[in-house]
C-alpha cells in the first residue's frame, strides 16, 4: 500500500470530509491497495452505532432519515448517512435520488451523507456498504444511518450490518401484511408506522401487534411499535428515545456480534475467491470458452464450476 492511502486515512481522522469521500470512492471502486487500507480502517473502527432504516417504497424513509438526523445532531451526535439506491440491471448505474432529497442535512455540521448503489445485491445492500460503515466509524461518526432501497421482502441484508433495524410501514399500503409474508419481521428492532396522520394508522399498529404476539416468544423483549409523521417531525423524539434504549441493550449481545463477524468473513471470502477465479479464467479466455460451450450444450455449467474449483485448489497447492 502506498503513502497516498495512509495520507487519506490520516487526513480523514483529522476531520477532513474530503479525504473521507475520496477514501470511500477508492474503496468502492476496489482500487489497488483497498484491502490493506481497510485492514487499517477496521482496527480504527468499532465505536459507532449503526441503524438500518428499511421498508416499502413510498413509506417516507428519506424524510424520516432527515428528521432523525436533525434530532440526533441537536442531541450532540455526529452522523454518517448511507443512502442506498437500486442499480440498473443493465448498466449497473443508479440515480442516487436519495441524495437529492437530503441536500439540507448535508450542510449540517457533523453530518456526512453518502449515496450508494446496491450494485445488484439481492438483499438491498452491497458488500461495499459495510466498508463505508467502517470508514465513517473510523472517521469518528457516533451514529451511522443506513437508508436502504425499499425493495420489500428480499431486503434483509441490512440486519447483517446494523445494530438496530427500523422497519417503516404506512397505513393503507398493506405493509402489515407484507411484513407477515416477508420474514422481514424477524429483522425489526423497532416498527415505525409513518404517515400516522392517515386513516388506518391504528389498524396498522394493531395488525403488527397481532403478528408479533403470534410469532414472538412471550419471554422476549417486546418490539416497540411507534407512530410518526416524518413530514412534521411528530413522534420523532419518542422514536429516538426508543432507538437509544435499544442500542444500549444490544451492546451486551455478544452472540449477535459473533454471528455478524462470522457472516462478514464468509461473505468476503466468497467474493474474493470468486474474483480470483474469474480473474484467472478471464485472463486465459477460459470464461468466454465456457460460456460458448454452455450455450451450445456442449458442456453443463455444473461441470464447469466443478472444474473451476479443482483449478483453484491446484493453484493454491
Amino acid at each position: 500500500m502506498n503513502n497516498d492511502w495512509l495520507n487519506l486515512i490520516d487526513e480523514m481522522q483529522e476531520g477532513s470530509e474530503r479525504a473521507m469521500a475520496r477514501l470511500i470512492s477508492r474503496v468502492e471502486n476496489r482500487e489497488p491497495g483497498w484491502l490493506d487500507a481497510m485492514k487499517i480502517v477496521h482496527n480504527k473502527s468499532g465505536k459507532a452505532q449503526v441503524v438500518g432504516i428499511t421498508g416499502a417504497p413510498g413509506a417516507g424513509k428519506s424524510t424520516l432519515t432527515d428528521k432523525l438526523t436533525r434530532e440526533l445532531v441537536n442531541r450532540g451526535h455526529t452522523i454518517g448517512v448511507i443512502a442506498v439506491d437500486p442499480s440498473s440491471p443493465f448498466t449497473g448505474g443508479a440515480l442516487l435520488g436519495d441524495r437529492l432529497r437530503m441536500t439540507e442535512i448535508c450542510s449540517l455540521e457533523g453530518v456526512f451523507v453518502r449515496s450508494m448503489a446496491t450494485r445488484g445485491a439481492l438483499g438491498g445492500l452491497s458488500l461495499a456498504a459495510r466498508d463505508v460503515v467502517k470508514i465513517m466509524d473510523a472517521a469518528g461518526k457516533d451514529i451511522i444511518l443506513i437508508e436502504t432501497v425499499g425493495v420489500g421482502q428480499d431486503e434483509i441484508d441490512v440486519v447483517k450490518t446494523a445494530d438496530n433495524v427500523m422497519v417503516v410501514c404506512v397505513p393503507g399500503m398493506g405493509d402489515g401484511i407484507q411484513a407477515i409474508k416477508a420474514g422481514i419481521m424477524e429483522i425489526a428492532s423497532i416498527f415505525v408506522v409513518n404517515k400516522a396522520d392517515r386513516e388506518g394508522a391504528d389498524r396498522t399498529v394493531a395488525e403488527i401487534n397481532m403478528m408479533l404476539s403470534m410469532c414472538s416468544n412471550p419471554l422476549d423483549k417486546k418490539i416497540p411499535i411507534l407512530k410518526t409523521v416524518a413530514s412534521t417531525g411528530e413522534g420523532v423524539t419518542e422514536l429516538i428515545d426508543a432507538l437509544v434504549e435499544d442500542l444500549e441493550s444490544r451492546e451486551e449481545k455478544k452472540d449477535w456480534q459473533e454471528e455478524r463477524a462470522r457472516e462478514e468473513i464468509l461473505t468476503l471470502l466468497e467474493k474474493e475467491v470468486a474474483r480470483y477465479v474469474r480473474g484467472k479464467w478471464d485472463g486465459e479466455k477460459g470464461m468466454d470458452n465456457a460460456v460458448r460451450q454452455v450455450i451450445a450444450r456442449e458442456r453443463d455449467p455444473y461441470s464447469i464450476v466443478e472444474e473451476m474449483v479443482k483449478f483453484l485448489v491446484m493453484d493454491v497447492q
